[in-house]
């Protein structure tokens, strides 16, 4: 253990750390991640004894129940709530040091309050890093198993069917299917037209499409009609194979598909659906964008932290507790509010999503400058 604890101590020197500096990171670190098993026991504990009458209508196998289920709702709860994790770790132990007037020895020392935030911004920047990478490229695949066990099991929420489909498969090819049912893979009163510029070149029309593999489709009852020039070419027919450059599930936009995308996979969707003239995808912007800012929220959040509990003041760490937990509340509602004006249009998604993170850093700036220095 003392050989442990010599490397380490080797390790934080060489990077120019100060005693002080690792003594402050491992009280951050050690918070926080304790505040994440603290707070998500009590949430799994809620949610259980919510959702438990839902497990036994629907006869949930309770081996998919932990492992599908909940050892998959920890990390995505655990992610999406990092910045109030952050938050209350640097409150509560920021203003144990404070009562324990550690942080009054420290700056009797010579150590600078903008020195002393060094630690902090170090331990946020980890946190950040590494929710960033888990939000981005490991949660997404495990939220897939959490999300079908809940439409399977608690609540459905994919759509069975979709309905006034228009988008644009190639550059200058429109689809339009009025129905489109999942269970049968059969789409109604469907529609290609082919435009050359604005000029109209060719449309197809069928009764039904069915949809076979890959990008195979068989449409049937179908009526071909090309213009070429003055002249038009009617060509008609009870089925014919053709290959169309979409796939069933791209017909269905449900938000809840949002989180289970990767960046680079999230990225990929919105580009092709935005070439495709596909407008209601609000949610996928809003998570797309979430993820950037969700990170950069821990030094906004550590800021306010620090800047708040810093000061000694009586009655101990319950005020600081409670401001911080009311700061905490609000940022939490603001995104909330903010991501539905995006939804409702009122918003861009990049100014939905980034404009609690500008607001609090105002909180924060003007925290820090009356902070007792």
């Amino acid at each position: 253990m003392k050989a442990l604890k010599t490397k380490l101590k080797i390790n934080y020197q060489s990077f120019g750390l100060k005693r002080i500096d690792t003594y402050i990171i491992n009280k951050f670190l050690g918070t926080y991640f304790f505040c994440i098993v603290l707070i998500l026991s009590i949430s799994v504990v809620f949610d259980l004894t919510e959702k438990l009458d839902n497990f036994f209508e629907t006869n949930a196998p309770l081996k998919a129940i932990i492992f599908d289920y909940y050892l998959n709702f920890i990390p995505y709860y655990m992610n999406m709530f990092s910045p109030l994790f952050t938050f209350i770790a640097v409150i509560f132990f920021t203003s144990k040091m404070a009562n324990n007037t550690e942080i009054i020895a420290i700056l009797s020392s010579g150590v600078s309050f903008r020195r002393l935030m060094l630690p902090y911004f170090i331990s946020a920047t980890l946190i950040a890093l590494l929710f960033f990478f888990l939000g981005g490229y490991v949660i997404p695949n495990s939220s897939k198993k959490m999300l079908n066990f809940e439409n399977q099991y608690v609540k459905k929420f994919k759509p069975s069917n979709a309905r006034n489909v228009q988008m644009e498969v190639e550059k200058g090819v429109i689809m339009y299917i009025e129905r489109y049912e999942v269970d049968n893979n059969i789409g109604y009163h469907f529609s290609l037209e082919k435009f050359d510029g604005k000029k109209l070149v060719s449309r197809l029309t069928a009764e039904t499409i069915t949809w076979d593999s890959a990008y195979n489709w068989k449409i049937n009852n179908y009526l071909q009609r090309d213009f070429i020039g003055m002249r038009e070419k009617i060509t008609k027919g009870i089925s014919m194979d053709t290959v169309i450059k979409v796939q069933p599930k791209e017909l269905f936009i449900t938000s809840e598909e949002a989180a289970q995308m990767t960046n680079s996979e999230l990225r990929q969707y919105l580009h092709r659906q935005r070439a495709r003239g596909v407008g209601n995808i609000q949610s996928f912007e809003n998570e797309y964008y979430r993820r950037y800012a969700m990170p950069f929220a821990a030094f906004i959040m550590t800021l306010i932290g620090v800047s708040l509990s810093s000061r000694k003041v009586r009655g101990g760490m319950g005020l600081n507790l409670g401001i911080g937990l009311a700061l905490s509340s609000i940022y939490i509602l603001f995104s909330t509010l903010s991501t539905t004006f995006s939804v409702n249009g009122t918003l861009s998604p990049f100014m939905a999503v980034w404009l609690p993170n500008i607001v609090f850093l105002l909180i924060g700036i003007y925290l820090y400058q009356t902070a007792p220095k």
